[in-house]
């Protein structure tokens, strides 16, 4: 794709903070096919707080464009980094609604990889489930069936952050598909959704645990009940 100007500043603005002597390392630790320029996470963050500063747009769709053209023109992986930052600045706000999503699907789909999905699971997708419920949760129960594995997870983790306004039919619903497989990254995610619901209500956690004991992966089940207590 044609790199855009806001895609060229972005490329040449993270080249000037990079370290590449960490660039190794970093494509090392994340398994990555795509190479690193070696900007670490604070530097990074920073350099995104003030390169999208002041930016708006007239409607989603210019914005999901400047969104788009990092993500695919990206030859480094900090490039798809800043395309996620670029997706939550509060000038997006307006547009985080489902029809965002097909924006979300591309980036989950084609980054196919962990630190991306997660990411955008963990805020994007929980802001549109916040924003458009209905419609999200049917999205994300038909995701939690689909033959995508990236997808199958962010259905499942897109309420991280939800605490106790977890909607733990949709939770179970997005877990339920996925609770035979062998694939890791799926178990892995049933854990730490588990998990991060038994914050909290352990009880819940517990017995949902119980009731699956035959069907949850020792790596669910032990990630689920990390930091529960076994009852007096």
């Amino acid at each position: 794709m044609t790199m855009t100007a806001l895609a060229e500043s972005i490329r040449s603005g993270l080249q000037a903070i990079a370290d590449p002597a960490r660039a190794p390392a970093m494509q090392a630790y994340m398994k990555s096919a795509m190479p690193y320029m070696g900007v670490s996470a604070v530097p990074l963050r920073r350099f995104c707080a003030s390169a999208f500063a002041g930016l708006s747009w007239n409607d989603s769709p210019a914005w999901q464009g400047d969104v788009l053209a990092i993500w695919r023109s990206a030859q480094f992986r900090e490039e798809r980094y800043a395309a996620i930052a670029l997706a939550s600045v509060p000038a997006a706000g307006p547009f985080q609604n489902t029809s965002a999503l097909p924006l979300y699907e591309e980036m989950i789909v084609t980054g196919a990889w962990w630190d991306y999905v997660d990411a955008i699971a963990g805020l994007q997708l929980w802001t549109l489930l916040q924003n458009d419920r209905p419609a999200m949760a049917e999205a994300m129960r038909r995701w939690a069936t689909d033959p995508d594995i990236w997808k199958r997870r962010s259905a499942i983790l897109c309420q991280l952050r939800a605490k106790a306004a977890t909607d733990v039919d949709l939770l179970y619903a997005c877990i339920e598909p996925s609770l035979d497989s062998r694939e890791f990254f799926l178990r892995k995610a049933i854990g730490w959704a588990l998990r991060q619901y038994a914050r909290t209500d352990p009880d819940e956690v517990r017995r949902y645990v119980s009731r699956n004991e035959t069907r949850l992966s020792s790596l669910s089940r032990r990630e689920a009940l990390k930091h529960i207590k076994d009852p007096a």
